[in-house]
């Protein structure tokens, strides 16, 4: 008996949780739901909660060196404390808001490059080692997003990759603790000037600020420099703008303010 509760207590023929969800494919905004299924082990285990998270991967800056590490940004009390009888099967449904702000992992039914997502459960046993289980999603732009994703293809700007950064963008109204880049490599007629253009969405439930960074080519004597670029789309006017022509007349008038030329 001693030995089974010292088993018990390493988390050794413990339960087990296995996570279902409705529909893996969501948007900005969307509610995620699903059912979670805990299956006891051996030996009676009581439970003191069940959560669900939305989990990513982000990079971290810290001095002259990065890392990564896994950043929870959304989390849901799926179920409090219950006692589960050994082989007992217990479900739990869950519903979890997707935040506005949640990093996009597909673009028209295509993984992004560098970007992994996704739901983690987890069930904290008393007396014993947490049981996690891990499920992907795939987070699908909003329509605006999708508008201004499709100008830049119109440009002729190339899909190089996409991650998260720790950190805040100064200006605009950010609830979470890191943003998304979407890398694009320039098309010839702005290749002279631009080694990369980088997107960030902010977005929000009626708008969405949008932050360009375009990161200058250094000439032979001259230092390559980041330029900045912020506006604001609202989702009810989206669909009457010409955003490629847009586009291109501020990536032109920056590149003139700043002695860039294409």
């Amino acid at each position: 008996m001693v030995f089974k509760k010292l088993l018990a207590a390493l988390g050794v023929g413990g339960p087990e949780v296995e996570t279902t969800l409705h529909n893996p494919n969501v948007r900005p905004g969307d509610v995620l739901t699903g059912q979670i299924e805990i299956i006891g082990g051996e030996h009676e285990s009581e439970i003191t909660s069940v959560n669900v998270s939305l989990v990513t991967r982000i990079e971290v800056e810290s001095g002259d060196s990065e890392y990564q590490k896994n950043q929870e940004f959304a989390r849901v009390a799926a179920a409090g404390r219950f006692m589960l009888l050994p082989k007992a099967r217990h479900t739990v449904q869950f519903s979890l808001q997707v935040p506005w702000e949640t990093p996009l992992t597909h673009v028209y039914g295509h993984h992004l490059r560098g970007m992994t997502m996704g739901v983690t459960t987890e069930l904290a046993v008393a007396r014993a080692v947490d049981a996690t289980d891990l499920d992907p999603i795939a987070v699908h732009p909003l329509p605006a997003q999708e508008r201004l994703l499709e100008a830049f293809a119109q440009l002729g700007f190339r899909f190089r990759s996409a991650d998260c950064e720790q950190g805040r963008i100064y200006g605009v109204n950010q609830t979470l603790p890191f943003y998304q880049e979407i890398e694009f490599l320039p098309p010839p007629q702005y290749a002279r000037g631009i080694n990369q253009l980088e997107v960030t969405f902010i977005a929000g439930p009626r708008s969405m600020d949008v932050v360009l960074e375009l990161d200058k080519r250094g000439g032979l004597f001259t230092e390559g420099r980041d330029v900045f670029g912020h506006f604001t789309v609202d989702y009810a006017t989206v669909g009457s703008t010409d955003w490629a022509s847009q586009l291109d007349a501020w990536l032109r008038q920056s590149a003139q303010r700043r002695g860039l030329f294409f």
